[in-house]
């Protein structure tokens, strides 16, 4: 018998676990509150790395079309001094394909083409140990029972509850972004100072970060210290850009022009899960990615995700007939001992690229840098 299985969310792990599961011939249902695959930005670029998003783009049989999408030139990594002087420049080697770009909005797709989603399918609730399996309450007031539920539905999971009492604390640090598009053509300047790839400035509890997008499309990114409370609530673009720019008053006039060209702003405060978070196991639920174990944003988050996916489903499609239960334990098992290693070195890197002292985030880059 077919085990029924649902997908909470359809970002990268959801739509991992949902590809790979259709390739091995297991349909799922795969629920998201969006009502269209285009309703709000899909974000920034990713860089995906080749023993972690790769790896679940190959187990999806996806890999191919990723290299082809991708941009290795978007892994060149400049570092800026406040008054402009260029202190690191990376540029990636001929054939170096480690962690190639790709956006957020192409690797949906590639992912998202076979799937069949229930798009603006909200879940409010979902009630593990019914008869009837797990079942899954919907805004909408229908309901669903399922085998299995998995929760890849982020930061602020409706099915976390299930499992844990965990709930994302604020990190101190919070980020503001903008973009500029058509850099190129509108602002040659700025698009020579980010480069091919990524440009950071690093100060005293403050940065200021521009990745490349495809299409001379270009995200920044500043990030700052401060309470929660003093940046809740709306404000408009003119009063956040006059902030931001006091906020970075002194540095060179070519940074400052990243955000005096800016075209919207949106602050995003940054959360996080306790390093080790885990639960005790509840048989027809489980979770992965941001849900399981949110992090600071560095570069790791989506990666964890897609892999995470691409393995629960490969444990599940080949699992043995009554194994279900046993292939989420161990799966857990292992996730859990994968992320808080991570989720340890991002709230290490955090602290160091957000820091009193700037040159810790300029140590902290370096180490990362292979030998």
């Amino acid at each position: 018998m077919r085990h029924r299985i649902a997908v909470i969310g359809a970002g990268p792990g959801g739509l991992a676990f949902a590809r790979v599961m259709h390739r091995h011939g297991h349909p799922v249902t795969v629920l998201e509150r969006d009502p269209a695959p285009g309703a709000r930005p899909p974000g920034g670029t990713l860089d995906l790395h080749d023993g972690l998003g790769q790896l679940a783009l190959d187990k999806a049989g996806l890999l191919p079309d990723f290299r082809a999408l991708s941009r290795p030139e978007g892994q060149a990594m400049r570092i800026l001094d406040t008054d402009g002087t260029v202190l690191r420049d990376r540029r990636p080697a001929a054939g170096d394909l480690a962690n190639p770009e790709i956006d957020r909005g192409q690797l949906r797709d590639l992912l998202l083409a076979p799937l069949d989603v229930q798009w603006g399918s909200g879940v409010t609730e979902v009630a593990p140990g019914t008869p009837d399996g797990a079942l899954v309450r919907l805004a909408d007031g229908r309901q669903e029972a399922f085998d299995l539920v998995i929760g890849a539905d982020g930061a602020w999971s409706r099915v976390r509850p299930a499992l844990s009492p965990a709930t994302p604390r604020y990190t101190g640090v919070t980020v503001v972004e903008t973009s500029l598009d058509d850099i190129d053509t509108r602002h040659p300047g700025l698009a020579r100072l980010v480069g091919d790839g990524s440009m950071a400035v690093y100060g005293a509890n403050r940065s200021l970060v521009a990745q490349r997008n495809s299409g001379g499309h270009v995200k920044v990114y500043a990030q700052f210290r401060a309470p929660l409370e003093r940046h809740t609530g709306p404000a408009g673009a003119d009063t956040t850009r006059s902030q931001l720019l006091a906020l970075f008053d002194g540095w060179a006039a070519p940074v400052l022009g990243l955000l005096r060209h800016g075209t919207a702003f949106a602050r995003r405060p940054l959360h996080v899960l306790p390093v080790s978070h885990s639960w005790a196991h509840v048989p027809g639920v489980t979770l992965l990615g941001d849900a399981a174990h949110l992090m600071p944003p560095l570069g790791v988050g989506a990666n964890l995700a897609l892999l995470e996916g691409a393995e629960l489903a490969e444990s599940l499609a080949t699992a043995a007939p009554g194994g279900l239960d046993a292939a989420v334990r161990a799966f857990e098992e292992r996730m859990w001992a994968r992320a808080a290693k991570w989720a340890r070195i991002t709230a290490a890197g955090l602290e160091r690229l957000v820091s009193p002292d700037p040159a810790e985030a300029l140590a902290f880059f370096d180490e990362l840098q292979p030998s």
